[in-house]
């Protein structure tokens, strides 16, 4: 088979602002040796698609931007096993995600159960898997904790909220406005703070916890870092997963040995999902989730492919709560 299939896709013409972006026709090749080829549904809107755009993370251009999805398999390459015409299938981490028609490899992809629809699972993936790993592999929250959750009513906040208190964790959250605060205290937070308001954060969370925190999830970083570290715990842990206020520019470790002997960490996705049974096994935990009603996703926004410069410039603008999704047509 060699007849190639027509798409739309989101371009990034050159390292930029918003207005790099283009929605542009096509050509997909059938899906190669491993492959198959996927009819999307919708694809995440993530940080990591900003940086990329931004030039951040070099890519040569033009790309196909997007990291994530979710839609209906419609040609099966030659030697896949596990997947066939008609299966639902989501991915993250997988790039040039924002096309209407895409290859992907057989092994980047998992099946979507019964019960999640096609655009909760394209918002699931990244922020759900990102949330799993996060609460069970880089810091195991159990029963008794008290953790620190920053923009709580984002998407991965949100997941955070949810999961760590399902552990028996007490959560102390953040965000900037009191709306956000209400979406973080239905998802289960015991104590939210307005940082914007707040002259110390750092005093308001051990005045809200009695103590330190034994954990912080910051995917803000610059602007948060510092009240971070002042309200860990002594030997309590600084997950940093992500920037959004921007890079946190270096600094002295003897801060870590001053401040309580103190961990940190910057993890990443792409380091807990090695193997595919890693990959199975958080994803089927998330979609499980999901399917049965014990996780909850926000679809916070969607937007058309052709509103793609919207949808990220309201992202970067921390305007959004919940996921922000992109879909093929209006």
């Amino acid at each position: 088979m060699t007849t190639t299939t027509s798409a739309r896709a989101v371009i990034v013409t050159t390292p930029g602002d918003g207005s790099v972006l283009a929605v542009q026709d096509v050509e997909v090749p059938p899906p190669g040796p491993g492959e198959v080829q996927v009819e999307e549904a919708a694809a995440g809107v993530n940080f990591i698609d900003v940086y990329k755009r931004q030039g951040v993370y070099p890519t040569p251009t033009p790309f196909v931007l997007g990291e994530e999805g979710a839609g209906t398999v419609t040609v099966v390459g030659e030697g896949v096993e596990g997947f066939a015409v008609g299966d639902r299938v989501a991915w993250a981490q997988a790039g040039n995600s924002e096309a209407s028609v895409l290859n992907r490899r057989a092994e980047d992809l998992v099946h979507v159960p019964d019960g999640v629809d096609l655009e909760t699972a394209a918002a699931a993936m990244l922020q759900g898997l990102t949330a799993h790993y996060l609460v069970t592999s880089t810091y195991p929250a159990k029963s008794g904790d008290i953790a620190l959750v920053h923009a709580a009513a984002g998407g991965v906040g949100q997941l955070l909220v949810q999961l760590l208190t399902s552990k028996g964790v007490t959560v102390i959250a953040t965000a900037g406005s009191e709306e956000k605060l209400d979406i973080a205290r239905r998802r289960g937070a015991a104590h939210a703070i307005d940082y914007s308001t707040t002259d110390d954060l750092a005093a308001a969370v051990r005045e809200a916890a009695g103590r330190g925190v034994d954990v912080v999830y910051d995917g803000v970083g610059k602007a948060t870092f510092d009240a971070s570290l002042a309200s860990l715990r002594p030997r309590g842990m600084l997950v940093l997963f992500g920037g959004a206020s921007g890079q946190v520019p270096p600094f002295d470790l003897q801060r870590l040995n001053r401040a309580g002997s103190l961990f940190i960490t910057r993890p990443t996705l792409a380091h807990y999902v090695q193997t595919r049974e890693e990959l199975e096994w958080r994803a089927r935990e998330v979609l499980g989730a999901i399917a049965d009603g014990s996780l909850e996703i926000e679809i916070g926004a969607r937007y058309p492919y052709d509103e793609a410069a919207a949808a990220y410039d309201a992202l970067e603008g921390r305007r959004t709560t919940g996921k922000v999704i992109l879909v093929p047509t209006a």
